[in-house]
């Protein structure tokens, strides 16, 4: 039986992606040099951030096809995505950026054959993990900066949109009620 494989995490990525780019739409781009504090990322480092992390994907599983990571030098991958972070891109630039980087990594993720997805990869400190749970790290890494950036909407004012999306369907449940008392 499978529960969750390939098919599922590709689906649940775009979903992943949908939300980042929203809340992309929903910041306004004189607010995407903002950061919370000095030495964390910008709003528009954070978005390149993460539309980068497929590339290191590709490096990883497709290009190097690394099956330990013992000894990997993540310094050098790090500067290379700060190097692409703070390159100057207008807020559509990363929007357009977030979608197609989003879109070629659901596309590829959905191509690899299950055999590739179970290989091991030993982790520094000797565990292993398989190249599919890799890549559903880098769903949940997104989702990690994506809750970075709905507390920066917060603190710029903004409602984010899920918020937004739970509040019309309280009001319309909510008037619904209202509309069957007697």
């Amino acid at each position: 039986m499978d529960l969750y494989g390939p098919k599922q995490l590709v689906d649940s990525f775009r979903t992943v992606r949908k939300n980042t780019i929203l809340i992309a739409e929903d910041i306004p781009e004189k607010d995407y040099g903002f950061r919370p504090t000095p030495e964390s990322r910008s709003v528009a480092e954070t978005l390149v951030h993460i539309a980068s992390l497929s590339q290191a994907d590709r490096f990883l599983h497709e290009g190097e096809r690394l099956s330990s990571l013992e000894g990997f030098d993540f310094g050098t991958l790090l500067e290379k995505s700060e190097i692409e972070e703070n390159r100057p891109k207008s807020k559509d630039q990363i929007i357009d950026l977030l979608r197609a980087d989003g879109e070629r990594w659901s596309q590829w993720v959905g191509s690899l054959p299950e055999a590739l997805l179970a290989e091991q990869v030993r982790m520094p400190g000797g565990a292993s993990k398989s190249r599919f749970e890799m890549l559903l790290g880098t769903k949940e890494h997104e989702m990690h900066h994506r809750a970075q950036l709905t507390v920066v909407e917060r603190l710029l004012g903004i409602v984010p949109h899920l918020t937004r999306n739970r509040q019309a369907r309280r009001a319309v449940t909510g008037e619904a009620a209202t509309q069957q008392a007697p």
